[in-house]
C-alpha cells in the first residue's frame, strides 16, 4: 500500500494562533528538524511535543487538539507505570509563555486532546510527551485549537513532515 500526500495544509488564524514544535526528551540528537522543515526523530526517542497557542479575547469551551502522526504514541500520564510524562523545566521555556494546564485530558491512539472551560487573553504552551514508535515517513496532520460553541473562532497550525529513523545518519 502506498499513499502520498498531495500537500501539508497551510496554518490558518480565526481567533486563535497554533504552533506546533518537537524536541528530544532523553537524548538531544533524536530530534532535529532539516532546512526544509521536515523533522527527523530516531525510533524509540521520547519527544516532548509543544503546542503554541496564542488568543486576543477571553475563549470559553476550548479543545486543542493535536493529531499525532502514524509513527508516534502519545504518553498518557494518568496511567501508572508510565513514570513522569512531562519532564520538568523545558529548555524552550519563556517568560512570554504560560503554561497551560488542561482540565481535561483525552489521549487517544490516533490524537491528544486537552480541554479548558475558560482561557484567557495571551500566550500559552501546552506540553506532552510522545514516543516514536515506528520507523517511516508521515504527516503530522495540523493541530488545532477552537472555541467549541463558536465554530467561527478556531485556529490551526501547519501540518508536518515526520520521518522516523531506525538508525542515525
Amino acid at each position: 500500500l502506498q499513499h502520498v500526500v498531495a500537500g501539508l495544509t497551510p496554518p490558518l488564524a480565526r481567533g486563535f494562533g497554533v504552533t506546533r514544535a518537537y524536541e528530544a526528551v532523553d537524548d538531544s540528537s533524536g530530534v532535529r528538524r532539516d532546512a526544509d522543515g521536515t523533522w527527523r526523530i530516531r525510533l524509540g526517542a521520547r519527544v516532548r511535543v509543544r503546542i503554541a497557542i496564542g488568543n486576543a479575547g477571553p475563549r470559553y469551551h476550548v479543545a486543542i487538539v493535536d493529531p499525532l502522526p502514524a509513527a508516534f504514541e502519545a504518553i498518557n500520564p494518568a496511567l501508572a507505570g508510565e513514570g513522569q510524562a512531562v519532564p520538568p523545566a523545558p529548555r524552550w521555556a519563556s517568560a512570554d509563555r504560560i503554561p497551560l494546564f488542561a482540565e481535561h485530558v483525552n489521549v487517544r491512539s490516533d490524537r491528544f486532546e486537552a480541554f479548558r472551560t475558560r482561557l484567557d487573553p495571551g500566550r500559552y504552551d501546552l506540553v506532552y510527551i510522545a514516543i516514536a514508535t515506528t520507523p517511516g515517513d508521515f504527516a503530522a496532520p495540523a493541530p488545532r485549537a477552537e472555541d467549541m460553541y463558536s465554530p467561527e473562532t478556531f485556529g490551526r497550525g501547519a501540518a508536518e513532515r515526520v520521518i522516523v529513523e531506525a538508525r542515525a545518519r
